[in-house]
């Protein structure tokens, strides 16, 4: 067996080592990590949500990829919080799109024709 050079062998130890810290920065990330970060957005969710005066059905339903017990304990949270220091809503100023009641084709087709002209007679 033939044995590496001591200053060699060195260098590829500091270049593994390097070569490995690295992992990071290009965006692998432990499983742990995301789950925690995942929980930490939906607890913020949850919070803002509170904020805003939002109940919490439909902080659910604005959010559904969050988690629900993560956002329900930031919504607690910031409830708890908001109630200790005399904490008002802060009501959103950007609302929702109004929507549109949904209209059949053939009503819409009826809506673009020009009136029919009827006989007299």
């Amino acid at each position: 067996m033939k044995m590496i050079p001591r200053p060699r062998y060195l260098a590829l130890m500091a270049a593994s080592l390097l070569a490995l810290s690295g992992c990071d920065l290009i965006g692998i990330e432990p499983a742990s990590a995301a789950v925690a970060r995942k929980e930490a957005e939906s607890k913020a969710i949850g919070g803002a949500c509170r904020h805003a005066g939002r109940a919490i059905e439909d902080c659910y339903a604005l959010n559904r990829k969050a988690d629900k017990g993560s956002v329900f304990a930031g919504w607690r949270e910031m409830n708890d919080y908001m109630r200790e220091n005399k904490i008002d809503e802060v009501r959103p100023q950007l609302g929702a799109a109004p929507v549109e009641p949904a209209v059949p084709a053939a009503a819409a087709d009826d809506a673009k024709a020009p009136p029919k002209k009827t006989a007299k007679h």
